[in-house]
């Protein structure tokens, strides 16, 4: 039974008797929203750029497989069957981004005092780990090892030499953007912004300098390498991804995700090496994600203001509390992270779930279909409008014009879309004023007042008590939220 099965509780179904609804997503290839049609009917093959595994995945890049997977379940429940790939980058990617520099793996090997290897295995089981957490299973996905497909890297850097895509260099084996004329189509990105841009560097004997490399000549400290028709050496960055959707989706596939950062480069090289190689369109729909920032900066491990998983946990949130912050945006628009943020979020959830547990008891989880629920589908189906269907959801829930059972039909619908695990809340650590020590009462009472003067020097002071006894206070939008500290 696959993930979307075990989260309603019974066999997925499609829409009307095989035939699948109307999906609407917005494609960077063109910049407008589009009917979604696959290359063949009722199933999707789709394609996510994953983690260079040489450390932790923050927060900010899992943004992006929440969003992925948003994407993946909207299909799945309007009726497709839905093939996922995401792939673990083990080599090949430099620091930088370019052509030029260290693999980041013998970087995370040099940290850490071990091989690429090692480091691969561990920081892939901490991704799975991570995105499982939030609700994207994994059970349903392939991820593909760049190592474990290096011949078949090599077999296409093979083709587009010898179709007079590639040329050779001392350094590597080169892709010639001047023979791809519609290099830079996706997002409308011009050679000559290329040439301007300071993430493609200039390296001796490059006839542009958008000009990738595919093949690159092993240098003396490389810790991994292989044998190849140019020489011992390594892939470059990018080839892995066009070589692993071959391999495991076909020369043609319906759906290919990533970070908006991935857009004008990544991708663009992707498209070029993969159409060179195969003369037909690589992707129909490029779908992207816009950054996470952190006071009003792209997060970033290069820059340092990096959040993992890990410290949202540590700070005593529930893991979905970050998945809910997430959704509450459009994918396509910038989301900035603060602690204070991401407590609205959690003390949200905590109410739906709460809202959710009382209506499975008045429904006695019995569902019927309503025009709510119907509203709820056609907003998630037009280019998956999270924040327009959390808001319905809110209003259909607290509303007394829905029965419990529609209500509950609605939760059904909305659980098997946003994974926020509505139809088994886990238990809610929140306490209720009757429920809190007095002392702790009476210091967030003093709190409250300390706020509401804007004597906030005083309010830092009694929420860092609060947390020395044991406690955490969350402000939400109906106020704030003490919990229990898990250890």
């Amino acid at each position: 039974m696959g993930w979307l099965a075990r989260i309603i509780g019974r066999p997925a179904k499609p829409v009307e008797h095989g035939r699948a609804a109307q999906v609407f997503l917005t494609n960077t290839l063109s910049g407008t929203k589009e009917l979604f049609i696959p290359l063949k009917p009722g199933i999707v093959t789709m394609y996510s750029c994953g983690p260079t595994v040489y450390s932790r995945a923050h927060i900010g890049n899992l943004r992006a497989y929440v969003f992925s997977d948003t994407i993946a379940r909207t299909l799945a429940m309007a009726g497709y069957r839905v093939r996922r790939v995401i792939n673990i980058t083990d080599v090949g990617h430099l620091v930088g981004d370019g052509d030029e520099g260290v693999d980041k793996m013998a970087v995370g090997a040099s940290r850490e005092q071990t091989t690429p290897e090692a480091i691969a295995e561990r920081y892939t089981k901490l991704f799975i780990d991570d995105i499982g957490e939030l609700h994207v299973d994994p059970s349903d996905i392939l991820f593909p090892h760049a190592t474990e497909y290096i011949k078949e890297q090599i077999a296409l850097a093979k083709t587009l030499e010898e179709k007079g895509f590639a040329y050779r260099l001392s350094d590597g084996l080169y892709f010639d953007t001047e023979k791809f004329p519609g290099y830079g189509k996706l997002g409308g990105v011009s050679r000559a912004h290329l040439e301007a841009g300071a993430r493609v560097e200039v390296v001796a004997g490059k006839r542009h300098p958008a000009d990738f490399v595919l093949w690159r000549a092993a240098k003396p400290n490389d810790l991994q390498q292989w044998d190849s028709p140019w020489g011992r050496g390594n892939p470059g960055w990018h080839i892995e991804c066009s070589a692993m959707i071959r391999s495991l989706l076909g020369q043609e596939i319906d759906i290919h995700t990533g970070g908006e950062d991935h857009i004008s480069v990544h991708h663009n090289n992707e498209i070029a090496q993969s159409e060179a190689a195969s003369g037909r369109q690589f992707v129909r729909y490029w779908m992207h994600s816009a950054f996470l920032t952190m006071g009003g900066e792209k997060a970033s491990k290069s820059l340092g203001n990096v959040v993992y998983l890990s410290d949202v946990v540590d700070k005593g949130f529930h893991p979905l509390a970050l998945r809910y912050f997430f959704l509450q945006a459009h994918y396509r628009t910038p989301l900035s992270f603060s602690w204070d943020a991401l407590a609205a979020a959690g003390s949200a959830l905590d109410r739906l779930w709460k809202l959710s547990l009382e209506i499975a008891e008045e429904s006695r989880s019995i569902s019927e279909p309503s025009e709510v629920r119907d509203n709820f589908l056609a907003t998630m189906r037009d280019d998956l409008a999270t924040p327009q269907a959390l808001a319905a959801l809110w209003d259909a829930l607290r509303s007394e014009e829905y029965t419990p059972e529609e209500k509950w039909g609605l939760i059904e619908t909305a659980d098997a879309h946003l994974g926020l695990s509505l139809l088994t809340p886990p238990k809610s650590d929140g306490l209720t004023l009757e429920e809190m020590p007095s002392e702790m009462q009476d210091m967030l009472a003093r709190r409250e007042a300390a706020r509401n003067s804007k004597d906030f020097a005083e309010a830092d002071r009694l929420r860092t008590a609060i947390e020395e006894r044991g406690y955490r206070v969350d402000d939400g939008p109906e106020g704030p939220v003490l919990t229990r500290k898990t250890l």
